[in-house]
């Protein structure tokens, strides 16, 4: 069995939606967990409570993974906490629908702060903070290995992710830390549903293998997998989680 029992393990963007569902998988599991959020407490407060009344271990901090210096908040809060951190899960991210021609610089940048400072600045303090033999996960996203007008920003931050993640699996290595990124497909949360019709959502369905929307329990129990043990061998892979879409 993969199991995750005194593991310590920080999710960033975790008060809701696939990082949610994640922090709840990885406390079933046995981790003691960190729910990082950048605006909605209250979501963040209800997901370590559900994991609490479940018999787990979880608290919140409150950090903008696009500022370095939350960041470095973050993680002393979070090793001041539980000892150390073993598990990194760089969650956070935001997504603006624009053609490119009708992108402003301020959603180009604003994208491109959270999306990858935001993973930058995370890595680059796990890369003496983080225990040895430690694991990072990334969230990148299945659109980088599609052609999808709207998403031309996002999966230039996504693809950005992706080589940051390569690279540094290859600098942490002699630590023992496996680094890899995984790349969820249309996924059924919240924010993924907004202003999507039915005919729309039944259209992204039919693009995979199995006819359906994914959820985030598709997603988290792939997560648990990667943070343990069992799959320490498996290092700077980009690994999509997308039934076959792409």
């Amino acid at each position: 069995m993969n199991s995750l029992a005194q593991k310590v393990i920080l999710v960033t963007g975790a008060s809701r939606g696939i990082g949610a569902a994640v922090a709840q998988h990885l406390a079933a599991a046995g981790a003691k967990v960190i729910v990082n959020y950048a605006g909605r407490r209250a979501d963040a407060e209800a997901t370590v409570q559900s994991i609490v009344e479940k018999g787990g271990e979880a608290f919140a901090v409150r950090a903008d993974v696009s500022k370095p210096d939350e960041v470095k908040v973050l993680f002393d809060a979070s090793i001041e906490r539980f000892g150390r951190i073993d598990v990194l899960i760089n969650n956070a991210g935001i997504l603006i629908y624009k053609l490119i021609r009708d992108t402003t610089d301020e959603e180009f940048t604003r994208q491109f702060e959270i999306n990858v400072r935001g993973t930058f600045n995370t890595l680059r303090e796990a890369a003496t903070r983080l225990a040895d033999n430690g694991t990072i996960i990334n969230f990148s996203s299945s659109t980088t290995r599609m052609m999808l007008p709207t998403y031309g920003t996002y999966v230039a931050t996504k693809g950005a992710v992706e080589q940051l993640t390569r690279v540094f699996a290859k600098e942490v290595g002699a630590r023992g830390i496996n680094v890899n990124a995984v790349l969820p497909g249309p996924t059924n949360t919240e924010l993924f549903l907004v202003g999507k019709t039915q005919e729309t959502l039944d259209r992204l369905a039919a693009l995979n293998a199995f006819n359906r929307i994914g959820e985030p329990e598709d997603i988290a129990r792939i997560v648990v997998f990667l943070a343990g043990d069992d799959a320490k061998w498996i290092s700077g892979q980009t690994i999509g989680l997308n039934g076959a879409m792409a």
